[in-house]
């Protein structure tokens, strides 16, 4: 399941097993069943509080994957950020795009 974006309420009633709606208890069920969880959580700064929140989340199996931009792929267009959020997301459900350009380190 993926959650994007994820805001931080979201993300603490999920961290807080505060089932007080639809996505909130789904996102429940997902991490009883140990199935994949992938929060998009969306602001920042982040402060103590929601670090804890993540730090729980990530003990009980979720997986924190803020979109925040990589620039060494040399996006040219808004679009170009997006999609490269999207192909992280797929690489992490396991649904890897064969057409994304990989990092081949620097210099290349």
């Amino acid at each position: 399941m993926v959650v994007a974006p994820c805001s931080i309420h979201t993300m603490s009633a999920i961290a807080n097993g505060i089932s007080s709606n639809l996505l909130v208890r789904a996102a429940d069920v997902i991490l009883k069943e140990k199935r994949k969880l992938i929060l998009l959580v969306r602001e920042s700064p982040f402060h103590l509080g929601h670090l804890r929140n993540m730090t729980a989340l990530a003990e009980m199996g979720a997986i924190i994957a803020p979109p925040i931009p990589g620039f060494y792929h040399h996006p040219e267009t808004v679009m170009d950020i997006v999609d490269h959020s999207v192909d992280r997301v797929l690489d992490l459900l396991g649904l890897p795009d064969p057409d994304v350009r990989r990092w081949e380190g620097a210099g290349r």
